[in-house]
């Protein structure tokens, strides 16, 4: 599993948000120079994370984003399943798929859903609150 380029400044622009001024709307602007992300795959991020709920937003001079719960309230499971989709390690089990003809004679398939279950777990128990602190202070270890 590879995540993108759209998954990772997803959870940039999310830290970001969580780093400042939560009862503020920040400007886009503002975020786009401190990440180093331009604005237009910005919008196209913030455009995917508010038709879910994650983001408030206000337009015009004093307009901008904020994040629409408190930041202990996010995982990266959440943020990364909304803007790359299935999290699954294998195509067969995705939530959409219409299943493999192997299935019941595969050798492998144990493996894979125990690795799905892993990768989600371990992506769910990260919230966005615990990337908002100094990363060597964290230990991420499962």
């Amino acid at each position: 599993m590879k995540i993108s380029t759209r998954g990772r400044y997803a959870l940039r622009f999310m830290i970001d948000l969580a780093q400042h001024k939560q009862d503020e709307f920040i400007p886009l602007k503002d975020i786009s120079e401190r990440q180093g992300i331009s604005i237009k795959y910005l919008e196209q991020i913030t455009s995917l994370l508010s038709k879910y709920g994650l983001l408030q937003s206000v337009r015009g001079p004093q307009g901008g984003y904020k994040l629409a719960r408190p930041k202990n309230q996010y995982t990266v499971g959440e943020i990364l399943r909304i803007t790359e989709g299935d999290l699954a390690p294998v195509s067969c089990l995705e939530a959409n798929a219409t299943g493999c003809s192997r299935q019941s004679i595969c050798a492998t398939i144990k493996l894979w859903e125990g690795l799905g279950k892993v990768i989600n777990a371990y992506l769910d128990g990260i919230t966005l609150d615990q990337l908002t602190v100094l990363p060597e202070t964290l230990d991420y270890s499962i």
